[in-house]
């Protein structure tokens, strides 16, 4: 029998569109989700079901980025037609194709693959988010409360403040436990489409296929599930043209019109949003190629900013793990480089550099150090100050002066 979880599969050696590869192994893969292993373009040769989060085991040589797999099939199997070359496909939607890949299995055993246990999920307590997110008890209330409330939150913010990693926490938080099956995370850009988020139709050998998208497969998924919350988190929001992407459903996400009902632009079929869905977005507010967001998707929104926590009691605990002096400079002179930003009247507090530029896990070295500088924060101040070569330069010399003994 064929589980409704995603299928995968996997490519072992090509390096093609490794970015994007790497993003969706941390990202959009799940516990519980099937692997496919393929050789080449007409091999086959594993079958498995992730067991774990991500996991970056920086011991490792190479293939530094992890994930545990319980191999149910390991071997050398012949795949059926030809094998795409990309490192990582989700073949979740082609329904035919996971057909005849089961079906190698299947055959090979004799008998239907037995069905999956059930996956325990690792708690995540608000203790849990406290510990891992630099935001403090009062403000985690705060914004916790006001999602659930409104349902849909934007966070902004400079670069480098986390909110990427705190919208996944703090879903876990609500939730309870780390279930990534409840929390779907996406990338919006220039030409993203309603095609590509609700439904459209794609190319298939026949002609043409209705395809639906990530956002109607994740309401319906929420729907059969309704006493549980569920978490749609949307990366750099403010890059796609909302208003194009969210068609009719822009009316459908209000707090008072969850679970009413429209008629679909692609389908006979009248939709609706559950009221266990909760939609987060990030939106970069340093970005200036890019418009404001609308006012009619604004106010669908409550706004909540996340500021830069270099100053911050917590942030504290990552100089006691970096061990290293220069390392404890630079946080002191960025402080007061974003004081300057911050003040000026072409930049301001949505520009100010946030502290993931120097989160660390381990002991750090100069090198690491002057690496952040050269290759991070200069290049930052070279595009905020792109017309000012003065305060370029004055600021490149203050930032490398830490790095003098």
């Amino acid at each position: 029998m064929i589980t409704k979880k995603k299928k995968k599969i996997a490519d072992e050696k090509s390096y093609k569109n490794d970015s994007l590869a790497t993003w969706q192994f941390v990202n959009t893969m799940n516990i519980g989700d099937i692997v496919y292993v393929k050789k080449g373009m007409s091999k086959v040769v594993g079958r498995g079901v992730i067991k774990s989060e991500y996991i970056y085991d920086a011991t490792r040589d190479e293939y530094k980025n992890t994930r545990k797999i319980e191999w149910t099939n390991k071997g050398e199997w012949e795949h059926p037609g030809q094998a795409v070359l990309k490192t990582l496909t989700d073949v979740t939607q082609y329904t035919d194709y996971v057909l005849q890949l089961e079906a190698i299995f299947t055959e090979d055993a004799g008998e239907e693959l037995e069905p999956q246990k059930p996956v325990v999920y690792q708690k995540y307590t608000e203790e849990d988010f406290l510990n891992e997110v630099f935001m403090g008890k009062e403000e985690y209330d705060r914004i916790s409360r006001l999602l659930l409330k409104k349902k849909n939150i934007i966070l902004q913010g400079a670069p480098g403040v986390g909110k990427t990693f705190a919208a996944k926490r703090l879903a876990y938080s609500i939730m309870q436990v780390k279930d990534a099956s409840r929390v779907m995370v996406i990338q919006f850009h220039q030409s993203y489409s309603y095609e590509d988020f609700i439904m459209g139709y794609r190319p298939t050998k026949e002609g043409f296929e209705l395809v639906p998208g990530p956002f109607y497969e994740f309401c319906k998924k929420a729907q059969d599930d309704e006493d549980r919350e569920y978490f749609f988190i949307i990366d750099e929001i403010n890059r796609g043209n909302l208003s194009k992407i969210f068609g009719e459903l822009l009316m459908l996400i209000e707090t008072d019109k969850r679970g009413e009902s429209l008629r679909l632009l692609y389908k006979n079929e009248l939709f609706s949003v559950p009221e266990n869905v909760h939609i987060i977005g990030m939106m970069n507010t340093a970005d200036r190629s890019l418009a404001m967001i609308d006012y009619a998707l604004r106010r669908r929104f409550a706004f909540y900013e996340l500021k830069p926590a270099l100053e911050s009691e917590l942030f504290a605990d990552m100089k006691a793990v970096a061990q290293n002096e220069k390392y404890n400079r630079l946080i002191g002179k960025v402080i007061s480089l974003n004081k300057i930003i911050k003040e000026d009247e072409s930049l301001g507090s949505g520009f100010v550099i946030g502290h993931s530029y120097f989160c660390v896990s381990e002991k750090i070295s100069d090198e690491d150090v002057s690496a952040i500088i050269e290759y991070e924060l200069i290049p930052l101040i070279n595009e905020y100050w792109f017309d000012e070569q003065t305060k370029i330069a004055d600021w490149s010399v203050k930032l490398r002066g830490v790095m003098n003994d």
